[in-house]
């Protein structure tokens, strides 16, 4: 039984009709739907659309295949392509209303039941495991299906999370950009092949050319700026575009066809994701900003992992936590450390002394632009772009410019410094069996760490041993 039916949940319906499982999916729309997102996946989530067998039916949506992506500032390009992930070296950026109706038409495809226009009311307990849904039918009748697992795909608000009482994240990020876009006419056809992204002062800016000959314009000021988006959010939008001189040149000869669309948090979590027959794959177990886009790739990749790993085990409630258990500790291990990167993309600054080398140092670089896109598409770690011998070389660059005080590119080296030991530990502590699940009896909050990588909260860490995996 799952709930929702978009990114997530469809994934996980297809895995598990795959395996020769029944699958019921309600959501609380009817498909195509809009949702709020921005929707960009990097050439690692369009492998996890191949592997769903959704590709061909996402690619009949006419956006376009983006090769290629740069990263700019102050006149200096970072260029590069894809390392090819299953044969995939191109990027998509699909609207939610066809990219989602094309993943439920592959589960249906797949043999998984979607019944749209239901919303679900609460889960099912019996015998101190979660056994089924409650939901609302599109007439207004209450219904009830029992299974022996509910997937709860239904996003950052999840009914599911709240109603086992995993609402409460293990650990949390506030992070210091807002989110607004629209979308534009596309009139410059020799960038349709192009994602790009500028840096320019605090702002940060994105241009994703999309389906239906559009263009996603995407802007990520500091959420202290969110006062002036809510006084003339229009108004403030324009200004705002008018003021990165890149982004202006690109939109040279576009109209923008739409109205802004924007999202007042985007709080980045984990959250304990699986108990005794449940489990919250995408956004309902974890969000990251997204500042790096990862979220659509990691809700497909989660979702069909998370079926593809439980179906074996449906018939026996040990083995099926067991398997849960499982998926939840490799998501945690593959999502952390784009998760700590992403928190500190997030950042609301001007360009540090240090990053501005490694702009410098791409500019051109062909193969530093690959690598630099990889960790966006998830194929090359952050830690392998920033080698201790690039960090070195970077900021050895730094002084000998000059441009910015020492102390201050000292500064800034040993607060990265200090982030990059925080969160090997963090990586490390995982790996050896830690957990990052919250134990919502204690009813302590989890310590927020505004506008830095967030650190784990000391109740949410617990032994390696699978028996006290859940309280």
């Amino acid at each position: 039984m799952i709930v929702g039916a978009r990114c997530a949940g469809s994934a996980a319906a297809i895995a598990l009709a795959r395996a020769g499982r029944r699958v019921v999916a309600i959501d609380r729309a009817q498909f195509p739907s809009d949702t709020l997102s921005t929707h960009l996946i990097w050439a690692g989530g369009v492998a996890e659309l191949k592997r769903l067998g959704a590709l061909e039916r996402v690619e009949a949506l006419g956006a376009p295949r983006l090769p290629e992506a740069l990263a700019g500032w102050s006149g200096h390009e970072i260029r590069g392509g894809y390392t090819p992930v299953d044969g995939v070296d191109f990027a998509l950026c699909v609207r939610r209303p066809g990219l989602d109706a094309a993943l439920v038409d592959t589960a249906r495809a797949a043999g998984a039941e979607v019944r749209e226009k239901c919303s679900a009311t609460e889960v099912v307990r019996e015998d101190g495991r979660v056994a089924g849904v409650r939901y609302r039918d599109p007439n207004g009748d209450e219904r009830e299906l029992r299974a022996p697992l509910v997937v709860g795909a239904d996003g950052r608000r999840s009914l599911v999370g709240r109603e086992v009482g995993a609402e409460h994240p293990a650990m949390e990020n506030e992070n210091g950009r807002g989110c607004y876009f629209a979308y534009w006419r596309d009139a410059r056809p020799e960038w349709r092949g192009i994602a790009a992204q500028w840096r320019s002062g605090e702002e940060l800016v994105t241009a994703f050319p999309c389906d239906g000959r559009l263009l996603l314009v995407l802007l990520m000021p500091p959420v202290e700026r969110a006062g002036a988006f809510k006084g003339d959010l229009e108004g403030e939008y324009e200004r705002t575009v008018a003021a990165v001189p890149e982004l202006a040149a690109r939109l040279e000869g576009c109209e923008r066809a739409t109205k802004v669309r924007h999202t007042p948090s985007t709080m980045s979590y984990f959250r304990r994701s699986s108990g005794p027959g449940w489990a919250l794959p995408g956004d309902a177990g974890h969000f990251k900003d997204p500042v790096t886009a990862q979220g659509i790739r990691d809700a497909l990749r989660f979702g069909r992992l998370l079926g593809e790993t439980a179906a074996p085990a449906l018939d026996d409630t040990r083995a099926l936590d067991r398997a849960l258990r499982a998926w939840e500790r490799r998501r945690d291990r593959e999502c952390l450390e784009i998760y700590q990167w992403t928190n500190l993309v997030g950042r609301a600054e001007a360009m540090n002394p240090i990053e501005a080398e490694l702009y410098r140092l791409g500019d051109g670089d062909r193969q530093l632009g690959t690598t630099f896109l990889d960790v966006f598409s998830r194929t090359v770690r952050p830690a392998q772009l920033l080698t201790a011998r690039r960090f070195a070389r970077l900021t050895a660059r730094a002084l000998v410019r000059g441009e910015s005080d020492r102390g201050e590119v000292l500064r800034v080296a040993g607060r990265e410094l200090r982030a990059a030991a925080r969160h090997g530990l963090q990586r490390l502590l995982l790996r050896l069996g830690g957990s990052m699940r919250y134990r919502s009896k204690s009813g302590a909050k989890p310590t927020r760490l505004a506008g830095e990588a967030p650190v784990y909260h000391a109740r949410a860490w617990r032994g390696s041993s699978v028996g006290r995996a859940h309280d």
